[in-house]
């Protein structure tokens, strides 16, 4: 099979294992590709995402609108403060959330992944109880 360049405008919202709404843009199942991941983002005013981790790939994010806070640690005890034109790097395995601070705008970005199968490999966290 010959490569080829393919261009992709997500046609449809779909949920997340994370909970959120999701563009999706390039993956194995959208142009076969086989180590990235790549898609759009919408948390919604005040909103957030299921506590999760990655198995196995790193995630880079890009912040286009809205500031978003991100808890991550084993017991979600860390925070980080993301804002338009800021990235944000998550390692494998390190357990999350983010919250779109705005009660009214909606939060986006960009997320890539080392990964063309991504949603695969999320999982639920929840915290150790104290």
């Amino acid at each position: 099979m010959t490569a080829r360049v393919q261009a992709i405008r997500p046609d449809r919202e779909v949920t997340s294992r994370q909970k959120l709404p999701y563009f999706i843009g390039v993956s194995g199942q959208t142009v076969g590709a086989t180590g990235l991941s790549m898609h759009l983002v919408v948390i919604p005013p005040g909103a957030k995402a299921e506590p999760h981790r990655h198995v196995g790939y790193e995630t880079g994010i890009y912040v286009l609108e809205g500031r978003v806070l991100t808890r991550w640690g084993e017991r979600l005890e860390h925070e980080v403060v993301s804002e338009p034109g800021d990235f944000l790097f998550v390692p494998p395995g390190v357990p999350h959330e983010a919250l779109n601070l705005s009660a009214t705008e909606p939060a986006r970005a960009v997320i890539a992944r080392n990964d063309a199968a991504e949603q695969d490999k999320v999982e639920p966290w929840v915290p150790p109880a104290d």
